[in-house]
């Protein structure tokens, strides 16, 4: 029984791609690759045997396939549509279909790699040309000596003028080991050619700082999204704030939108010394609780900001911290999505998000459509929502990060030995 339980566990937390190795799958790919109305009977194959709900919302899923194979398609892009249209009517964001570009950016973006030179783009307002927002640390780009504000004009002597982002940034990477020329403006007006060699770049989901406030030496750590490197790069922080004196820690959770199950619960682990993270229950009702490994980094007092567009993962733990009385959560109710997907792969090499279970707090909550209410509840006021900017995050122009202060410090001067 513990190793089924095990194994449940792994196929249910994982969430990632499930992608076959048995025997003959390469020749049994081959022939439903060019076939789309097989594409079509295999995703529906794979949602009436993974979704979590057995009525599937009520729905004659039956009736939908003899509804799609009677249909006759004439590409690809015909079978995409229809199988779009019948996701849809399960009334379920959250199972829906890739295609191949979309599915092959969600598992660069779960693994939290990609091969190309390690930049963060945006449009600038007034030109609307693309431009570098972030260098990523030890990236090409970053080796090459590109900045943020570099307007980017040309890609191997392409102008970038009138072209999208999605573009531009296809053209930006590419196989490892080949090269890329830029042509760039810096914020001066100088223009620079570069030529940057690709390679697999870590995509940075952290931010870290250490603060100070009244004396205190506060650890920041902002978490942009649970991709596999969530868990590795937040216990680098713990550790290196820790050893600069660290003496209570602020997790920054806000606009998370979530990611990868089991990243949300090794981020748990790094915080929780004990007690249960979250349980899943599947589409028969089985309930399997995952327990924290007691080997946390940190025992420091903490404080959880959420907000509006903390969802999925980041709930999960905001949940398991919350329950488990670790941490204390200001900001605003969060998204309220208490389901998990698994991404499947299909033979064109698309894919197919299916909600495969919905999961509860330690406590027993079921936080689906409901969210999370914070300990403490502080807003951004619209007119400086407005005016605030990115590097404005979590200083103290930001008024919910000020509230997580004030949060804080009370709790650590509870702790210090009095006179």
């Amino acid at each position: 029984m513990p190793d089924r339980r095990k194994l449940l566990l792994t196929l249910l937390f994982l969430c990632l791609l499930a992608i076959g190795s048995a025997p003959g799958l390469a020749r049994f790919r081959s022939s439903l690759s060019d076939s789309p109305k097989a594409l079509v009977d295999e995703v529906w194959q794979t949602v009436a045997r993974e979704y979590v709900d057995g009525t599937f919302n009520k729905h004659d899923w039956q009736q939908v396939r003899r509804q799609l194979l009677a249909r006759q398609y004439a590409n690809k892009d015909e079978a995409y549509k229809a199988i779009r249209l019948a996701l849809r009517e399960l009334g379920d964001p959250y199972t829906r279909f890739l295609s191949p570009k979309e599915f092959s950016e969600l598992r660069e973006q779960t693994r939290g790699e990609l091969v190309g030179i390690g930049v963060s783009l945006g449009v600038s307002e007034k030109e609307k040309l693309p431009i570098v927002l972030r260098t990523f640390k030890q990236s090409p780009a970053a080796t090459a000596g590109v900045r943020s504000q570099d307007r980017i004009l040309t890609v191997d002597d392409r102008p970038t003028a009138g072209r999208s982002l999605d573009d531009v940034s296809g053209r930006i990477r590419g196989p490892e080991g080949t090269q890329v020329r830029l042509g760039i403006r810096r914020a001066d007006g100088e223009r620079l050619q570069l030529t940057i060699t690709r390679r697999p770049v870590t995509i940075p989901v952290v931010e870290a700082f250490l603060r100070t406030d009244n004396g205190r030496r506060i650890g920041y750590i902002q978490l942009l999204e649970f991709s596999e490197q969530a868990a590795p790069q937040v216990r680098e922080a713990l550790d290196s704030l820790g050893a600069q004196g660290a003496e209570g820690w602020i997790l920054d959770l806000r606009g998370n939108p979530g990611g990868l199950v089991d990243a949300a619960v090794n981020v748990a682990n790094l915080f929780l010394n004990g007690g249960n993270i979250v349980s899943v229950v599947d589409r028969q009702g089985l309930r399997e609780t995952v327990q924290a490994d007691r080997r946390s980094r940190t025992q420091a007092p903490l404080v959880v900001l959420v907000d509006g567009g903390t969802a999925s993962a980041g709930e999960i733990l905001a949940g398991a911290l919350q329950d488990n009385r670790r941490a204390t959560l200001v900001g605003t109710r969060t998204f309220g999505k208490g389901v998990i997907q698994q991404v499947n792969a299909l033979s064109d090499g698309s894919g197919v998000n299916v909600t495969i279970a919905r999961y509860l707090t330690p406590a027993g909550r079921d936080i689906n459509k409901k969210g999370i209410t914070p300990d403490i509840k502080a807003e951004i006021p619209p007119k400086v929502l407005k005016t605030l900017k990115v590097e404005q995050v979590g200083t103290a122009a930001d008024p919910q990060y000020r509230r997580a202060l004030e949060a804080l410090g009370a709790h650590l001067d509870r702790l210090r030995p009095r006179s």
